[in-house]
């Protein structure tokens, strides 16, 4: 009789964990809807490969508690439309266990519907907009910093303090993203000694701001926000250069704070300020792990890593990290409640990684840094936990 209870234990113990979506004896299966091809690859594509060779590395040593990860990535090009199809397939076909680093605000908004029916976790997304955590289930929501607002906002009222900035401009791409970072500017204008005397939408593949930066200039703009893809930074910026607009300085948002917009070529970005969770990886290249990490991303994938790899490598850990606090009786629950006990500085920012029942972001602090010989140098931190 005592072998058969025992044996009954055993079996239910089994199905309680099959019953799990996306979790096996064997294997916990996570998906990515990513823009693998559009203007915010230069995040995705190199996240994806540093969350991959992390997972390969937990994998090789025996995985977590027995099980290896599997994530499983869908492109989606920066297009809502492609990103519902992609999160459709990761939820109801791939039937994963928890959504990890999508990319994008509104392709995140529009996916919600079918993770929160699915009771899927939408897990520190490659999008920093408010709605992150405020819209659906807060419980099922974590995302890697403060928001585009509360950063931009707060790096805006330092620059209106210290560097005396009254004439504020924006250019700004009209999605959830850009109107965010938009709001920001116009409350710390109603706020603070700043006037926002100009702000122009574009679109998110624009190359052509010649007219654009004239109209700003004869506005007399003394700082420029720039919520805009990677490319049309770099491309404001030479073409500001181009003109002779030297007497203005040019801000990005979170999206923008980047090592490639940094390195430009012919030092176009040079002076431009961003703020970020974090420091980038090479003002800390002289920390053992940061350079040890860099190298091993240059051999795996034969160039060296940027400040999207770097987000990918820190929200890999992370999650591998709430994964072993979870235990091997892992659920959606479980994961929740682990991640919530998370304390730790993360080796590759710098920054410390705290989470708590009421707290979903992993890193809280704002850091705002200038680009200085092609690097992104730490300027002054704002908050920090």
């Amino acid at each position: 009789m005592k072998r058969v209870l025992i044996g009954l234990l055993a079996l239910t113990a089994a199905s309680a964990v099959s019953a799990q979506r996306g979790v096996t004896d064997n294997e916990i299966v996570v998906g990515g809807m990513h823009d693998l091809s559009g203007v915010f690859s230069a995040f995705s594509v190199p996240a994806v490969r540093a969350a991959q060779q992390y997972f390969a590395e937990v994998n090789a040593e025996g995985g977590v508690h027995g099980r290896r990860i599997r994530y499983i990535v869908e492109d989606h090009g920066y297009q809502v439309p492609r990103a519902v199809q992609a999160s459709n397939k990761l939820v109801n076909r791939d039937r994963v266990f928890a959504m990890l680093m999508n990319m994008g605000t509104p392709h995140n908004l529009a996916a919600f519907r079918v993770m929160d029916r699915q009771d899927v976790p939408n897990l520190f997304p490659l999008a920093l907009s408010r709605q992150m955590q405020e819209e659906g289930a807060f419980n099922r929501r974590f995302v890697y910093s403060s928001s585009y607002y509360h950063q931009v906002r707060t790096a805006l009222e330092w620059m209106a303090e210290e560097k005396g900035i009254e004439r504020l401009c924006i250019m700004y791409i009209p999605s959830d993203f850009g109107e965010e970072v938009h709001q920001a500017s116009k409350d710390v204008a109603e706020n603070t000694s700043m006037s926002l005397v100009a702000a122009t939408s574009h679109r998110p593949d624009e190359s052509d701001f010649s007219g654009t930066l004239s109209r700003l200039r004869s506005r007399d703009c003394e700082l420029v926000v720039l919520a805009v893809a990677i490319r049309p930074i770099i491309s404001v910026m030479a073409t500001a250069r181009d003109m002779g607009w030297d007497d203005v300085k040019f801000m990005v948002s979170p999206a923008g704070f980047h090592s490639a917009v940094a390195a430009a070529p012919g030092g176009v970005t040079e002076g431009l300020y961003g703020p970020a969770a974090g420091e980038d990886i090479y003002s800390r290249i002289d920390e053992p792990a940061v350079a040890e990490w860099v190298e091993a991303y240059r051999k795996a994938h034969g160039e060296r890593p940027n400040t999207g790899a770097a987000l990918g490598r820190t929200i890999a850990e992370v999650f591998v990290r709430g994964l072993e606090a979870a235990g091997r009786d892992l659920t959606v629950d479980s994961l929740v409640a682990a991640l919530e006990t998370l304390d730790y500085e993360d080796p590759i920012s710098g920054a410390r990684v705290v989470m708590n029942a009421d707290n979903h972001e992993a890193i809280s602090g704002v850091y705002v840094s200038q680009v200085q010989n092609g690097v992104w140098n730490l300027v002054e931190v704002l908050e920090q936990r």
